[in-house]
């Protein structure tokens, strides 16, 4: 895969971000969210982050069940799931999708992302992707070297939790691990 160029973007409320651009295209971010959830299920948080509300969930098991229909990536724990529109949605012979209400639902900005500091040290990492109105379908928080799986700040960085970060930009950017991450001392939230 070609290396993709990261932009620097500031957000009210969120910060600076730096932003790694990824395909939005159904083939890709099925690859992408297969590889989260079935290899990374028990060490992501993952939900909503918007302006008022985040929701930072852990799943309570690996998926029972990943599929596509109809455009919808369902993910199935058992006792519950969710369905997130990554590609080509047409709805129903009884109730179709029109074209303007399926461009709406479907992903059209997937991005790995990195939270930085003042310094420009990164503090936090994860993806985002974004409907075609541009409105937050979905975070996955990944794991942080400054906060537990039980989200508790720890004195001291724990590199390792970086892993995931390292393999999602590999293998989905073609990027190594990049001695920035490994620069800030400390957890700075918001």
């Amino acid at each position: 895969m070609n290396q993709r160029i990261s932009k620097i973007v500031e957000e009210p409320g969120n910060g600076t971000l730096e932003v790694f651009p990824l395909p939005a295209n159904e083939s890709f971010l099925l690859e992408l969210l297969t590889d989260i959830f079935i290899n990374y299920w028990d060490i992501i948080h993952f939900g909503v982050s918007v302006q008022g509300a985040v929701w930072e969930i852990r799943a309570p098991n690996a998926p029972n069940k990943i599929n596509l229909l109809d455009g919808y990536l369902t993910v199935d724990f058992g006792s519950w799931h969710f369905h997130i529109c990554i590609g080509e949605h047409k709805g129903s012979k009884c109730n179709p999708a029109s074209s303007e209400l399926a461009r709406h639902r479907r992903t059209a900005r997937a991005e790995l992302y990195r939270s930085l500091k003042g310094d420009g040290s990164p503090v936090s990492w994860g993806l985002r992707l974004f409907n075609g109105n541009n409105e937050q379908q979905m975070t996955v928080f990944l794991p942080n070297p400054f906060i537990t799986l039980e989200q508790k700040v720890v004195k001291e960085p724990l590199w390792e939790q970086l892993t995931m970060w390292d393999h999602l930009r590999k293998k989905f950017l073609g990027l190594n691990p990049d001695d920035k991450d490994r620069m800030a001392k400390k957890f700075i939230h918001g």
